[in-house]
């Protein structure tokens, strides 16, 4: 499928989604956030194992585009945000690990799109801020995502003050997994990204899915939801095999898609 604002290209069991409006500092416009969620869907029902996301230009993404609120009917912004909703909610759900490659700053509803990746890696050089607090819009959205990644106090600061942070920081936080070197940032998420998608590919779409589902869960439930996951997932053929290899002495040879 042929996308207006983005550039999807595979290699082998990777495919990457690289934000491609540089001259809108690819914001997150309703038609960008609508196709970035379709090309997500595209890629789920792929043989794909991995997505990265990037980006072009001098802004990783500057969020929402203030044009689709000026002026607009209430009803009009609720089903914005609906479709950013459902943009997040779809980053989460598809059976791939998904990675953020972030080479500059990504701020606001950009910030947001990195903390709900399930992996992010940021060149030494890239920021990241939610400074709805610095104007008029508080950035409610996206804290409910960053907050998530780096705990109240801190996602507080980001969204009062709207001051950006440092990739180094973003990583000593957790909004981000590592801050490497502007040259070494391509190598290191495809690193990460082959390190987090060995093994079966459907051990991995189901403990993605277990994860955010038990994730904002008390401790009782979560363990309830985890300890059925775990019990139905070890009569699967992937985990039979997994654990036949492991007794075995021998290299498993995984065979279930997600």
């Amino acid at each position: 499928m042929s996308y207006q604002h983005l550039l999807v290209d595979s290699d082998g069991p990777i495919t990457t989604i690289t934000l491609n409006r540089p001259e809108k500092r690819n914001a997150l416009a309703l038609d960008v956030m609508i196709e970035l969620t379709q090309a997500f869907r595209d890629i789920a029902g792929t043989k794909a194992t991995g997505v990265i996301l990037a980006a072009n230009g001098p802004v990783f993404s500057a969020g929402h585009n203030f044009g689709d609120m000026a002026g607009a009917a209430l009803a009009d912004i609720r089903h914005l945000f609906a479709v950013c909703t459902e943009l997040m909610d779809t980053v989460q759900s598809v059976p791939q690990v998904v990675i953020a490659r972030v080479h500059a700053l990504a701020t606001a509803a950009g910030c947001q799109l990195v903390a709900t990746c399930d992996l992010a890696i940021a060149a030494e050089t890239a920021g990241f801020a939610i400074p709805g607090g610095k104007g008029g819009l508080f950035c409610h959205t996206p804290l409910v995502a960053v907050a998530r990644n780096v705990g109240r106090k801190r996602a507080l600061e980001m969204a009062l003050t709207g001051d950006p942070i440092t990739a180094a920081t973003a990583a000593e936080w957790g909004l981000i997994n590592h801050a490497v070197p502007d040259a070494q940032l391509v190598a290191a998420t495809h690193d990460l990204l082959a390190r987090a998608t060995r093994g079966s590919v459907l051990s991995k779409a189901t403990g993605k899915r277990g994860f955010y589902a038990q994730v904002g869960l008390d401790q009782p439930a979560a363990y309830a939801l985890a300890a059925e996951l775990m019990a139905t997932s070890a009569t699967t053929a992937d985990a039979q095999e997994g654990i036949a290899a492991f007794l075995e002495k021998r290299k498993p040879d995984f065979t279930q898609r997600a």
